[in-house]
């Protein structure tokens, strides 16, 4: 399942009190599966309004996502890469960007609800690490959406330059024109070409941020930023705060004063 797949990732709650958490943008899409009690998501700016999911599948996004857990249960996420998910999914991706819909609608309602059912059933992790193994790769047997190489040699690239990649420079590379690659980009990734540079830098920026040696104006410049200024403006833009207010988040949280390396990096939220 490489290239599909990113990792999964499991959680247990004990009769734990409301925990807010903020969900940064990623170059992937998440599958969450819960049993137990429902995951309740909001976007940022809506910190008390949410609706609550049993099952929940989130596209790729420019802005953060609050999360709300409590009480007693379990919660599983599926990290796909947007070329795993376009093939697992069937549908073009443009239609999930910024979106978080049942993935029942996209998967249909025996494989959603039968899946959860049979992780509850399992006592332990990795036995349900073997549940969803099983589960993908027959989804992806019987996929529907056959994978492009220029798509893939596009996102390869660009994710290998961690999106500092230009768009101009991805076609001269792909033999594509722009307006092809956007177009593309849109069906099989969910952003366009652009955008999907803006997260992946965002991405690498984040996994800079612990390092008590590097300057702000130091990762700007390693991510590919203009300014340390940008760097804050694109902060702004996809998380809401500021790269300062954003560290220290995480050193109010649980990682150990560090943010976690992972594709859906999230810190505990502000009040």
């Amino acid at each position: 399942m490489r290239g599909h797949v990113v990792g999964y990732t499991g959680y247990r709650l004990s009769g734990a009190p409301v925990a807010r958490r903020l969900n940064l943008p990623s170059a992937t899409l998440t599958l969450c599966l819960t049993w137990g009690t429902p995951l309740v998501l909001a976007a940022d700016g809506q910190p008390t309004a949410g609706r609550c999911w049993d099952e929940v599948l989130l596209g790729l996004r420019t802005g953060p996502v609050i999360s709300r857990t409590s009480g007693t249960g379990y919660l599983v996420q599926v990290e796909l890469t947007p070329l795993g998910g376009y093939e697992l999914l069937g549908v073009p991706l443009r239609h999930l960007t910024g979106a978080a819909v049942r993935p029942a609608d996209l998967l249909g309602r025996h494989w959603d609800a039968g899946l959860t059912e049979r992780l509850a059933r399992e006592s332990g992790w990795e036995a349900r690490w073997e549940v969803l193994d099983e589960a993908v790769r027959a989804r992806l047997a019987a996929r529907r959406c056959p994978p492009s190489p220029v798509v893939a040699e596009a996102w390869s690239l660009l994710s290998a330059s961690h999106g500092t990649l230009s768009v101009g420079r991805l076609a001269e590379e792909t033999g594509r024109s722009r307006r092809r690659l956007e177009d593309l980009f849109a069906e099989r990734i969910g952003l366009a070409p652009k955008t999907a540079a803006r997260v992946l830098r965002f991405q690498r920026a984040l996994a800079m941020l612990p390092d008590p040696r590097t300057t702000w104006a130091g990762t700007a410049a390693a991510c590919g930023y203009h300014d340390q200024a940008h760097l804050t403006r694109e902060f702004r833009a996809l998380a809401g705060v500021t790269p300062t207010g954003l560290q220290a988040l995480a050193l109010r949280g649980d990682s150990g004063g560090a943010l976690p390396v992972h594709p859906l990096t999230s810190v505990l939220a502000p009040f």
